[in-house]
């Protein structure tokens, strides 16, 4: 089933769907829109949870052994952190 909408594109994107258009490439801007579409559909990297990508890096970070990960001993980032508040709050 084919439904009709309305959608609004910025110039560089009207211009370079038309370009495709009248490259010969897609019939139509609505043919390009919808390449667009089903290349997301189709395509791997897109997820439909957009925090699954971190907490499977998160994850496989976690898996490294212990010589790789960043120290912490000498970081100072949350005593500075700490201080920053302190300081703000007088």
């Amino acid at each position: 089933m084919t439904v009709k909408i309305h959608i609004e594109l910025d110039d560089t994107h009207r211009e370079f769907a038309e370009k495709m258009v009248a490259d010969g490439i897609y019939p139509s801007v609505s043919s390009v829109i919808q390449a667009g579409i089903e290349h997301m559909m189709h395509n791997d990297a897109v997820t439909a949870d957009p925090l699954a990508g971190m907490a499977d890096e998160i994850n496989r970070r976690m898996e490294l052994p212990k010589d790789q990960w960043i120290p912490l001993e000498d970081d100072t980032m949350f005593d500075d952190i700490r201080a920053l508040i302190r300081a703000k709050r007088g």
